[in-house]
C-alpha cells in the first residue's frame, strides 16, 4: 500500500513509519476467518483513525479495497462503503478536498490524492449497482455523496450541481439489470426533485448520443422504462420549487424555467426515437403519448410524422395513435382533414374483440361528443357499430347501446333512426309488395356518404332477443322513453365474459322459475307401459325398428 502523498517529502524514519502503517493495513485486509463483529470493529477502527489524523489517510485506500471486494463478502463491502461515505462527507465539509491559494505544494498533493480516492470510491459505489443485494444501498450512498460534493467540493458559497458524477450515476443506473432499482430511483429522486429530473433528462440524452448505434434492445428497453416513469409535467415556473441541491440564486437559471425542463425532456425522447422503437415499444409510447410524452415537448409538432405514420399504419397501432393525433389537433391545430374518415375505417369486427376496446370507446365519446358535428357523420358511426354489434361479444354490446343513448341525447336529429315508419300509402304499399331495402352503404369509406341517416337501427331490435339476458335487457333501453339524462360510460367499459357471467350468477332471484326440466329415463327406446312414462320426442319422430 503506497503512503499518502502528504508524506512523500518526509525523513527516512517517517517513511518507515508510513510503510509500517501500510503493512498494518495489508494485515487488516486479510479478513479470512474474521467474524462479523471483528470486521465491524476493523472498519470502525480504520474510520476513527482517518478522522483523528491525516497520517492515517492510507486507511481510505484500505476501505476502498474492502468496498471493491463485494463478490467475496457483500456485507463487509457495504459496511466499508458506508464508512467511506461518512469519512468523505466530513473531509469535504471541513474543506480538506478544496484547493486553496494559501496551501503548500505538499498540501495540494494531499488534496489531489484525496480527490482521486473520492473518484475511486464513486466507481466502487457504481459497480455495486450490478448487485441485487447492494444496489439499493449503493444508489442512496451515491446520492448522499453527490449532495456533499455540490455543497463542499468546489469551496463556493453557492452549491454547484455535480453533473459529471450524476451522469455516471444515470449511466450505471441504465446499465444495471435491476429494474426495481430504476423504479426506486424514479420514486425517491426524479419524482420528488425538479433538478434531479432536469439533469436526468440531460444525462439520458447525452448517454444515448454517445452510445448511439451500440445500444442493444435491452439497453433501449431500460432507457424507455425510465423515461416512461417521468410522467407529471409541472404547470408553470412557480411549481418548480423542489430541489435536491440548493438552487442557484440567479432567477434566470434554466432550473427555474419550465420551457428549459421541457426542452431537456424533448431532446431525451427524440434521442431515443432516433434509435428506433420496436413494435411493443411503439405501442407503449402511443398509449401514453397524449398524457405523459407530448406535454413534455416544447414543440409537439415534432411528433407529427411519428403520430400520423402510426395512425395510417392500421390495426391496433392506429387506435393507439388516435389520442396523440387528437392532442396535436387540439393543441397545435394539426390539419388532418381525413381524421374522421380514418377513424370510421378503424371500426371493424376485430376492434370490438380487441383488448383496446375500452380505449376506443373513450376516444369515440370524446371525438363525437361535440354538438357541432354533422348529424350525417354521427349517424354513420352509429349505424356501423350497430351492424358490427350483431356479431360482437356481449361485453362490447353492453357498451354500444348506452353510448347510442348518450349520442341521441347530444344529437337529436339522429333520433329518426330509432323508429322510422312509412308515412305515405305508396311507401306502405311498396313495403308490402317488395319489402324494405336498407339504404345504408356498409362498404362506403366516407362517413358523410353512407346514407346512414336515412336508415334505422333495426340491429338493436334484434339484440333485444339476444341469448345473454344482460344484453337483451340493456338493448331495450332504445325502445323505452328517454327519461335518463345520460349513462356513465365507465360503468360499462371494462366488462368481460367473466364479469357478465358473475353478475348473472350472483343476481338475486325474487321468484323461482315455474318451468322444471326433467331428464328422461329413455332417449332412443320406447317407454315401458304405464301412466308416468312417455316416449321421448326422438322416439316419436324416428322409427329405430326399421334400421
Amino acid at each position: 500500500m503506497p503512503s499518502a502523498p502528504g508524506d512523500t517529502g518526509a525523513k527516512s524514519s517517517t517513511k518507515r513509519k508510513v510503510l509500517d502503517n501500510g503493512d498494518q493495513s495489508k494485515k487488516r485486509r486479510k479478513s479470512g476467518g474474521m467474524g462479523e463483529s471483528e470486521k465491524a470493529a476493523q472498519i470502525e477502527t480504520l474510520e476513527s483513525e482517518i478522522l483523528e489524523s491525516r497520517k492515517h489517510y492510507n486507511n481510505i485506500a484500505t476501505l476502498i479495497e474492502i468496498a471493491q471486494t463485494q463478490a467475496e463478502d457483500e456485507a463487509y463491502a457495504i459496511a466499508a462503503a458506508e464508512s467511506l461515505c461518512r469519512v468523505f462527507i466530513r473531509l469535504m465539509a471541513s474543506g480538506n478536498l478544496v484547493k486553496r491559494k494559501e496551501l503548500s505544494e505538499k498540501d495540494i498533493t494531499v488534496v489531489r490524492w484525496l480527490r482521486e480516492r473520492l473518484g475511486d470510491y464513486g466507481t466502487a459505489l457504481l459497480s455495486m449497482l450490478e448487485s441485487k443485494k447492494l444496489a439499493h444501498k449503493a444508489i442512496l450512498l451515491a446520492m448522499v455523496v453527490l449532495k456533499a460534493e455540490a455543497q463542499h467540493l468546489d469551496g463556493r458559497d453557492e452549491p454547484k450541481f455535480p453533473r459529471s458524477f450524476f451522469a455516471a450515476i444515470v449511466s450505471a443506473l441504465l446499465q444495471s439489470p435491476i429494474e426495481s432499482l430504476r423504479e426506486e430511483f424514479s420514486e425517491k429522486f426524479i419524482s420528488e426533485y425538479d433538478d434531479i429530473r432536469f439533469f436526468t433528462f440531460q444525462a439520458i440524452k447525452d448517454f444515448l448520443t454517445e452510445q448511439d448505434q451500440s445500444i442493444d434492445d435491452g439497453m433501449r428497453n431500460r432507457v424507455f422504462s425510465l423515461l416512461l416513469r417521468i410522467e407529471d409535467v409541472p404547470g408553470s415556473n412557480e411549481e418548480l420549487e423542489g430541489f435536491y441541491i440548493d438552487p442557484p440564486s440567479k432567477k434566470k437559471h434554466p432550473l427555474y424555467s419550465l420551457s428549459q425542463h421541457k426542452k431537456q425532456a424533448q431532446e431525451a425522447w427524440l434521442a431515443l426515437m432516433h434509435l428506433g422503437l420496436s413494435r411493443d415499444q411503439r405501442k407503449k409510447v402511443l398509449e401514453v403519448m397524449a398524457t405523459s410524452i407530448a406535454p413534455w415537448f416544447t414543440k409537439p409538432e415534432l411528433l407529427m410524422d411519428f403520430l400520423t405514420d402510426s395512425y395510417n399504419s392500421g390495426g391496433s397501432i392506429s387506435l393507439l395513435a388516435l389520442s396523440g393525433v387528437f392532442y396535436l389537433i387540439q393543441e397545435r391545430n394539426l390539419d388532418y382533414p381525413q381524421f374522421y374518415e380514418k377513424l370510421y375505417s378503424l371500426l371493424d369486427a376485430d376492434m370490438l374483440h380487441s383488448k383496446h376496446r375500452s380505449r376506443l370507446f373513450r376516444l369515440l365519446d370524446t371525438f363525437l361528443g361535440s354538438s357541432h358535428l354533422p348529424a350525417v357523420l354521427v349517424a354513420s358511426f352509429m349505424k356501423r357499430l350497430s351492424r358490427l354489434a350483431l356479431n360482437a361479444p356481449p361485453s362490447a354490446i353492453v357498451v354500444i347501446v348506452p353510448w347510442f343513448y348518450n349520442l341521441f341525447k347530444k344529437h337529436p336529429l339522429c333520433t329518426f333512426m330509432m323508429h322510422r315508419v312509412p308515412r305515405t300509402k305508396e311507401a306502405k304499399d311498396l313495403i308490402e309488395s317488395e319489402g324494405v331495402m336498407d339504404p345504408f352503404l356498409p362498404d362506403e369509406r366516407d362517413p358523410m356518404e353512407t346514407h346512414a341517416i336515412d336508415s334505422c337501427l333495426w340491429e338493436i331490435v334484434q339484440l333485444q332477443s339476444h341469448y345473454h339476458p344482460n344484453v337483451a335487457t340493456i338493448a331495450k333501453i332504445i325502445s323505452e322513453q328517454f327519461t335518463k339524462q345520460s349513462y356513465s360510460m365507465e360503468d360499462f367499459l371494462d366488462h368481460s365474459y367473466a364479469s357478465l357471467i358473475e353478475a348473472e350468477m350472483t343476481k338475486n332471484i325474487r321468484k323461482a322459475p315455474v318451468v322444471e326440466f326433467v331428464i328422461p329415463k329413455r332417449i332412443f327406446t320406447k317407454a315401458e307401459p304405464g301412466p308416468e312414462e312417455k316416449d321421448s320426442l326422438l322416439v316419436s319422430l324416428w322409427d329405430f325398428g326399421s334400421l
